[in-house]
């Protein structure tokens, strides 16, 4: 049965999409610990990050870079945490977090509550600043 992830990058589950090429897949966190919080995902379901080929690993990362530069120029933070836990869904993604301390990337951290409107509007502008 595919993943949660699989199933947005397929379209069968909505999601609010910031980027996506040949290999990747970016998109919102619905859950999110900040504002911006977004996921990376490989289109190629794979389980366990460091079971992805090293090619796309390491593409993965570079599409990550794209993607955390864009969000700093629409979310203010001090940089952007990158986290890989690997346990909450069997699909390897990166979290990309804008963070001002160590504490912002706390997952026991209350959660971020956004609008329908404030999300697409959010995706739309994170969208739009990818270089």
């Amino acid at each position: 049965m595919p993943s949660i992830f699989t199933k947005i990058v397929n379209g069968a589950i909505p999601c609010y999409k910031i980027a996506e090429d040949d290999n990747f897949f970016a998109f919102l966190d619905i859950n999110p610990l900040k504002k911006g919080h977004t996921l990376v995902i490989p289109k190629k379901e794979v389980d366990y990050i460091f079971d992805i080929e090293k090619d796309i690993l390491a593409g993965m990362m570079v599409f990550s870079q794209k993607i955390a530069l864009a969000i700093e120029k629409v979310v203010p933070c001090n940089r952007i945490g990158v986290v890989v836990l690997g346990l909450e869904v069997p699909h390897a993604h990166i979290h990309l977090i804008p963070i001002d301390s160590e504490a912002d990337v706390r997952f026991s951290n209350p959660r971020v509550r956004l609008t329908e409107d404030e999300f697409k509007d959010l995706a739309a502008r994170i969208s739009k600043e990818i270089e």
